[in-house]
């Protein structure tokens, strides 16, 4: 386990004060760039991806990051290590608008990583942190970095729901329906005394079901606010699709018996940075929104759309 921030108080009274990054894949789809360089250091226009799911774990209240690498994947958590070599020239150069962006991975919250040895899925990779954990941490986030939810502030309302309504509190988008297959698929219901209608019990996940076998259009955007209960979960449910251990399955095991989960539906935005297309979506949207390159980008791509039409 690697620490790269140490002042960091780890026993602040918040929702949750850690959160999960799995990040043990080998990026294959990024193939060849991902030979050499983590897929989760790709850069969205300037800032890599790893960083902006940083970010949104530090502005929802954690103060701990758990990055699950594999074996020589160092890389990742590297990112957020000072650089006081580089900092040293870029201030003697007077680039301060560069320093303040290299400074701000090491300054957002504890990284520490966790080893995942063998791909055993998204169950397995969360069950790894279990040791990591204080004892009393009663929930941990979990943030899938190929998962880019905008605007950000999701995990602060799946916050609240989980201290109004206890247990698990997931994210879920609304996809169009003959897109379902590719997502895992929440079976929900209203919840009576909710004043959010984005707030919605959940009765059974279903993984990637056919069109006609779907019992909603909701489905799951990478962001998990869960119960600690999760990891007896984790530990009593076999191997599911795959061949891997599947977080779905430990969930549906939760709401099998009993266990109160429930989604905050997003009504934003989200990125798939897991395959070039989101990805090439997912830079142009960021720098679309940015001062600094956004203008000329947008009079760019104008022009260079009327010439694609004409």
């Amino acid at each position: 386990m690697v620490c790269c921030m140490t002042d960091a108080s780890s026993h602040i009274d918040k929702p949750f004060r850690t959160a999960i990054v799995p990040a043990a894949g080998m990026g294959t789809r990024f193939l060849p760039a991902t030979k050499t360089v983590p897929k989760e250091l790709l850069p969205v226009v300037d800032t890599p991806g790893i960083e902006l799911v940083a970010g949104e774990a530090a502005d929802s209240g954690a103060n701990r990051l758990i990055i699950v690498t594999s074996p020589g994947k160092d890389g990742v958590v590297a990112h957020f290590v000072e650089d006081l070599v580089l900092e040293s020239k870029l201030e003697a150069s007077g680039k301060h608008h560069l320093l303040e962006k290299v400074r701000k991975a090491p300054g957002l919250l504890q990284v520490e990583s966790v080893v995942q040895v063998e791909p055993l899925g998204l169950g397995h990779a969360v069950g790894c942190v279990e040791s990591a954990l204080d004892d009393d941490e009663e929930a941990v986030a979990v943030l899938l970095p190929d998962d880019l939810v905008m605007p950000q502030g999701v995990l602060e309302t799946m916050a609240r729901v989980r201290a109004k309504r206890g247990g698990s509190v997931l994210c879920a988008i609304d996809v169009p329906k003959d897109q379902v297959s590719a997502y895992g698929v929440f079976e929900v219901e209203k919840v009576p005394d909710a004043v959010n209608p984005d707030v919605l019990k959940v009765t059974g996940m279903v993984e990637k079901p056919a069109m006609e076998d779907a019992p909603s259009t909701y489905a799951a955007a990478g962001r998990y606010l869960l119960d600690r209960a999760i990891f007896d979960a984790l530990r009593r449910i076999g191997r599911g699709a795959g061949g891997e251990l599947q977080l779905t399955d430990a969930i549906a095991l939760l709401i099998e018996e009993g266990h109160p989960v429930h989604v905050v539906v997003h009504r934003g935005t989200r990125h798939d940075l897991g395959n070039p297309g989101g990805y090439l979506r997912a830079a142009v949207d960021f720098a679309l929104s940015s001062d600094e390159y956004g203008p000329s980008l947008r009079d760019w791509l104008a022009e260079r759309l009327k010439q694609t039409d004409s």
